[in-house]
């Protein structure tokens, strides 16, 4: 896009298909392990946290914040979960959203991979997703928190009082 033209889309873009990325975010140093899955299956969402396991350091508490897939909850998942002790799980509730960090880096990927491309295959897509995040991860870095949490505390009062 040029400076000054308003951005185009094409009515008539074909989707060939979509992926699951399952994604953990190491929120120390901004490196993301991921897999891709083409099938929406809970054995397929059950090998992501044993590839993360072998990728963390051994010890350290894995904190799994997930949202209410149905896969995230099945037999299989559970009885892995019940072997690993050191991960711990926090669903998002319902119909919700976390302001996380995690989403924060879906938007990146949205905004600077997926936003504007063309994928004329399944292969092309998950080629630019691995391309994607190979490329962050060889750059990453933490988010940072650009407000104070007494800042973020004195917008919410100044917001909740009636005359608002």
């Amino acid at each position: 896009m040029a400076p000054g033209v308003p951005e185009r889309r094409s009515s008539d873009y074909a989707r060939h298909g979509t992926v699951d990325l399952f994604a953990a975010l190491n929120t120390a140093t901004g490196k993301v392990i991921s897999k891709l899955s083409a099938q929406h299956r809970a054995v397929d969402f059950r090998d992501f946290p044993d590839e993360t396991d072998c990728q963390t350091e051994p010890g350290l508490a894995v904190h799994v914040i997930r949202d209410n897939l149905s896969a995230h909850r099945a037999p299989v998942v559970h009885k892995w979960l019940l072997a690993h002790p050191r991960f711990q799980l926090h669903f998002t509730p319902t119909y919700s959203s976390w302001i996380n960090q995690v989403e924060r880096w879906f938007a990146e990927l949205e905004r600077r991979c997926l936003a504007r491309g063309v994928f004329c295959s399944l292969d092309d897509l998950k080629t630019a997703l691995v391309e994607w995040i190979k490329v962050w991860n060889e750059a990453a870095r933490p988010f940072e928190w650009t407000k104070t949490a007494d800042r973020i505390c004195r917008y919410c009062d100044r917001i909740s009082e009636p005359d608002h």
